[in-house]
């Protein structure tokens, strides 16, 4: 899952953890889009730019994170 500023959790932990509000930003989450494979327009797909293979692990502390989304979480994401 993907929020506006490209901070990328795993749908689990949006869902279970950080209750659709970014710990960085905020905002809510969306699917992350998928790359295309197909050369349709100035090399850019998957062959030409692949997707990262080293994860940049981002410790979120839980009871920091629940203080912080506590007033925004009910807000939809649309009306951050």
């Amino acid at each position: 899952m993907i929020c506006n500023f490209a901070c990328t959790f795993c749908s689990e932990c949006v869902d279970q953890v950080l209750h659709n509000v970014c710990p960085n930003c905020g905002s809510g989450f969306e699917p992350r889009p998928i790359r295309p494979m197909t050369n349709w327009k100035g090399d850019n797909n998957l062959a030409n730019h692949p997707a990262c293979t080293v994860r940049n692990h981002l410790p979120v502390d839980i009871d920091e994170h629940a203080k912080f989304a506590l007033n925004i979480a009910s807000i939809p994401p649309i009306g951050r």
